[in-house]
């Protein structure tokens, strides 16, 4: 079973419902990535900091939406969590807009009959 189904280029068109449900199982995947990269940011910062579970998620949450860390990080562990949490989250922004977006580019290429040349 592949996670990730798309008609073939010899095949028709998906139907309006297969297309909102691939799209509607993306969006679901991206969640689920999104939802754990949280949850694993809460502990980083809860172990590493010893911040309470609502301020891990202040501090996680303002980090995967781009705004950065809320409170000022006072051990050398913390410091480096809080950096490579940073970057995943970065990484992780390109990930899931990817995961989203992968059935709209191809409904418009197959639409399109589009060939890619490898």
């Amino acid at each position: 079973m592949r996670l990730f189904r798309f008609e073939h280029k010899g095949q028709g068109l998906a139907t309006s419902a297969q297309f909102a449900a691939r799209l509607m199982n993306n969006i679901l995947i991206a969640s689920f990535l999104i939802a754990l990269s949280l949850g694993a940011g809460m502990a980083g910062y809860h172990f590493t900091e010893g911040l309470s579970w609502l301020d891990s998620f202040v501090n996680a949450s303002m980090l995967l939406g781009g705004m950065g860390p809320v409170d000022t990080l006072h051990t050398e562990a913390g410091k480096l969590f809080a950096g490579f949490y940073a970057l995943y989250c970065g990484l992780l922004v390109v990930i899931t807009a990817g995961v989203v977006l992968a059935p709209i580019f191809h409904r418009v290429l197959h639409a399109m009959h589009a060939e890619c040349e490898v």
